[in-house]
């Protein structure tokens, strides 16, 4: 597989699980290609366009570094790749360990900067458990544009200019990954219809990635709510950037959600949903991470007839739910 055929294919795979669904990503396409088409060849805009983003409608995830025509076979994966990473896969290198390239979850470089674009993607997710679009668009605009704001500080290029100086391909892959552990989920608790808090926690508990997080003290846990409530419509809000506005608890409770399964919650989240009596159950951050990489992983081995060769370092724990 080469590095362009193996980035392509992460981007079509996130697709097809998209909780928006199929129809509203092409639709996000049109919106984009409408845009630059608009722009005039002259105008600064059309030289600083990421025209990648006219097929890939997740702008946290690209090929940071190396030839596209590079043959992968052997990959370090991890849930966040930074220069301490880099220096980790260059010696590994030179101690005789095969890698092809390092493969982040989390963003870093240009992708990292432009997180805050894939979050409207939870408005349309939002329409779907019956918020009005209108107000989903308004409230995720603001919300976006202080994650924009947060994000403009930062160093964002420094893993990137590592792996650049070293020669080491390098790529991320953030909501397709995200995408697949939101769609996994949110099947799951669809099927098997919880009635309590606890009946989520046993789903969950269920979940290889998520038993070895409570080994480790840091599995599923109630943030609001008690293992005997009733748990309602479920809504499992794990995809889209980062957390969305926490106004939006509000009108998720008019419109019947009684339950939400999260990877995170700040504390001022945490205070809104409580108000508005939702319960929340947090999965785990990088439990859910290692779930919708592993999930990403098992799809890519299908296609490889004889498997991929998977170091794991950085958070980053392999489980296979395919045949080896």
């Amino acid at each position: 597989m080469k590095l362009k055929d193996l980035y392509n294919f992460v981007i079509k795979k996130g697709i097809e699980v998209d909780p928006r669904g199929k129809k509203e990503v092409e639709k996000d396409l049109k919106r984009v290609k409408d845009s630059y088409e608009s722009l005039k060849p002259d105008d600064p805009e059309t030289q600083a366009f990421d025209k990648e983003s006219l097929t890939n409608p997740y702008s946290d995830s690209r090929i940071l570094n190396g030839d596209p025509d590079t043959d992968v076979k052997n990959l370090l994966v991890g849930i966040d790749i930074e220069v301490g990473e880099i220096l980790l896969a260059e010696r590994l290198l030179s101690k005789g360990e095969k890698i092809d390239i390092v493969l982040s979850h989390h963003p870093e470089g240009r992708p990292y900067a432009n997180l805050y674009e894939v979050m409207h993607i939870q408005a349309d997710i939002l329409n779907k458990f019956g918020v009005p679009i209108t107000v989903a668009d308004d409230l995720l605009s603001q919300r976006m544009k202080e994650v924009e704001r947060r994000l403009m500080p930062f160093n964002h290029r420094r893993a990137v200019d590592a792996a650049k100086l070293l020669n080491i391909p390098f790529m991320c892959i953030h909501t397709p990954a995200d995408n697949f552990v939101a769609t996994y989920l949110q099947r799951s608790f669809d099927e098997k219809k919880p009635d309590t808090l606890k009946d989520i926690l046993n789903v969950l508990n269920d979940v290889p990635e998520y038993q070895t997080a409570q080994k480790e003290t840091i599995g599923p846990k109630i943030m609001i709510g008690s293992k005997e409530k009733r748990a309602g419509k479920i809504f499992v809000d794990m995809t889209g950037g980062t957390e969305g506005s926490k106004d939006i608890f509000e009108r998720l409770s008019q419109a019947g959600l009684g339950t939400i399964v999260a990877m995170h919650l700040s504390d001022d989240h945490r205070k809104e949903a409580e108000k508005h009596h939702i319960n929340v159950v947090i999965a785990g951050h990088i439990s859910s991470d290692n779930l919708g990489m592993n999930l990403l992983l098992d799809e890519i081995e299908k296609i490889e007839p004889d498997g991929l060769g998977i170091l794991c370092c950085s958070g980053f724990k392999r489980f296979k739910r395919i045949p080896s």
